[in-house]
């Protein structure tokens, strides 16, 4: 057996040590995430002084050029084994989230169907279909009740219409009379009318008893329409 498997069966041997949480592995894991990359960071640096080395000693030190030429080499394979290494835990690190994630989401789903059936224990479809039924019938009744109340309520429709008739036409003859009484006659006339009838004087002619007849007619005629333009 390698040294290494050794090592994880050694590890895992105490069965009374409790698994870590979740929370503590990702923890651990970005510690180790961290670590690494400022390890990734510190070789990337000498590589690039090994690289300045070799460039400044080339032209009249080829002895330190080559071995700072082996140290960038070795180096760059720590680097390459640490990119794999990050690779590794990173995808560990993902996995451990996902995994943490849906059994959390199947923790909540099942805390809510807990929760659903206990509210669902209460309940009985019978009695649903009974309670549905009921404000069913309510709501009818509702619907009938204001109908009844939006319909035309009439009372005492059975007049007779002959009375009906004489009491409009009475109606009707006291708005006539009152226009009537709103009428406003002629104004008298100024001209003062004559105390007694006048006498044909003695001794007139024939001709004076025709001029005077005549005088008098147009008067009355004067009357007669002034009469007709007030009645009018």
């Amino acid at each position: 057996m390698s040294k290494l498997g050794k090592f994880f069966k050694g590890g895992g041997s105490s069965k009374s040590r409790a698994a870590p949480s979740p929370q503590e592995a990702l923890a651990r894991l970005r510690e180790t995430e961290e670590m690494l990359g400022k390890k990734q960071e510190y070789l990337e640096n000498r590589i690039q002084r090994e690289l300045s080395l070799a460039k400044k000693h080339g032209p009249h030190n080829k002895r330190a050029a080559l071995e700072a030429l082996k140290r960038k080499k070795r180096f760059e394979k720590q680097l390459t084994q640490l990119d794999g290494t990050l690779s590794t835990i990173e995808f560990q690190r993902e996995a451990l989230e996902n995994s943490y994630t849906n059994t959390e989401v199947l923790r909540n789903m099942d805390f809510a169907a807990k929760a659903m059936k206990a509210v669902h224990e209460n309940m009985d479809l019978n009695k649903i279909d009974d309670l549905m039924q009921d404000i069913t019938e309510q709501q009818d009744i509702a619907q009938e009740i204001s109908e009844a109340f939006s319909q035309r309520v009439g009372f005492g429709d059975d007049f007779d219409e002959d009375e009906l008739m004489a009491e409009l036409k009475e109606l009707e003859q006291e708005e006539l009379n009152k226009k009537m009484k709103n009428i406003r006659l002629p104004n008298v006339p100024s001209s003062s009318l004559p105390a007694q009838p006048a006498r044909w004087p003695r001794g007139a002619s024939t001709a004076q008893l025709s001029q005077a007849a005549s005088s008098r007619r147009t008067e009355d005629d004067g009357d007669i329409k002034q009469l007709a333009a007030w009645a009018t």
